[in-house]
């Protein structure tokens, strides 16, 4: 899906927008003139090979590094102007948490509490605590952050992006490091904070999250986005391919033929592959082959889904795993 079939009537349905976006390091361009749109109440996934511009990107959305041209709005104000009214609404969790190692977890939420002019003194206890318990580490809190774990320090990163109410949270690989039980503590975490209204915006490397949990998605490559839209509308723009099975290939090839496709030897001597145009029909296939009296072991559809999108569109393989 286009980025302009993506956007919504009115900016004012959106939590980040940019237009013509760029950054030029020296003579490369990290990111090179993106339209990125992001539908308030959305779970975004960003999604891209390492190198593609993702964090150089998510960089410049919270006012971490400026643009070299392009404009950017993020919950309706212009960034960087709007930073001071913006980013006390946002929480983020980018390149890896970093804390102070000989203080404990409750310590180090507590310090980041207080460095926030926002938030009340009286209250803090109570956050910090709220902030622990959602992301599981009520146990450790006490614990000294150089002893956590890499899953236990990106789960304190979690913690303190939600130390107050956000409009707009921005996860840059927010399961790194974590087990199958964190990962899907955090795959939680994020339905329910999508559930209150919280836009949530994820660049993962695991497309198995990115699929359960998102909404939109947008595809990144060398710097540019490729797609971007709901995650429906995306699958469906992945090519997909018939396999048919049968000892009958020459009759089976007249068939599919017929019906306009270029089928082609793949995975078998009894196998032919063919892609498979969103008009043409699977059961149209079958019954045409019966009709021809080809002998049939066996008719899948496959694709038509975001690994083969992503694949088609950057020529690179994607992590699928949880």
């Amino acid at each position: 899906m286009t980025p302009d079939a993506a956007t919504p009537a009115s900016g004012t349905d959106l939590a980040i927008r940019t237009t013509g976006l760029a950054k030029v390091f020296r003579k490369q361009r990290a990111v090179d003139g993106i339209d990125l749109v992001v539908p308030r109440g959305a779970v975004f996934g960003f999604l891209g090979p390492n190198g593609s511009g993702k964090t150089t990107t998510i960089r410049m959305l919270l006012g971490l590094s400026s643009a070299t041209s392009g404009s950017i709005e993020v919950l309706g104000e212009s960034m960087p102007a709007g930073l001071h009214r913006v980013l006390p609404k946002v929480g983020a969790l980018v390149e890896g948490p970093a804390f102070y190692p000989y203080l404990s977890g409750r310590a180090n939420l507590s310090r980041f509490d207080a460095a926030d002019p926002t938030t009340d003194s009286r209250t803090r206890k109570d956050r910090v605590a709220h902030a622990l318990d959602r992301v599981g580490l009520s146990h450790a809190a006490d614990k000294k952050a150089h002893a956590y774990s890499l899953g236990m320090k990106q789960r304190l990163g979690l913690a303190n992006a939600l130390l107050t109410p956000r409009e707009l949270l921005v996860l840059d690989e927010p399961t790194n490091g974590l087990d199958p039980q964190g990962t899907r503590e955090v795959r939680n975490l994020i339905r329910s904070l999508a559930d209150d209204g919280t836009t949530v915006f994820v660049s993962s490397h695991l497309l198995a999250e990115i699929e359960q949990v998102c909404t939109h998605a947008a595809v990144m490559r060398t710097g540019r986005i490729v797609a971007q839209g709901t995650l429906d509308d995306l699958r469906s723009a992945g090519a997909r391919t018939v396999t048919v099975r049968t000892p009958d290939l020459g009759q089976a090839s007249t068939v599919l033929l017929r019906l306009g496709l270029a089928p082609r030897h793949d995975g078998g001597a009894d196998v032919l592959v063919a892609d498979l145009p969103a008009e043409v029909l699977p059961e149209t296939i079958a019954a045409e082959l019966v009709r021809a009296d080809v002998r049939i072991r066996g008719l899948a559809v496959g694709g038509g889904t975001l690994e083969d999108l992503f694949v088609a569109l950057t020529g690179e393989g994607f992590d699928v795993a949880a």
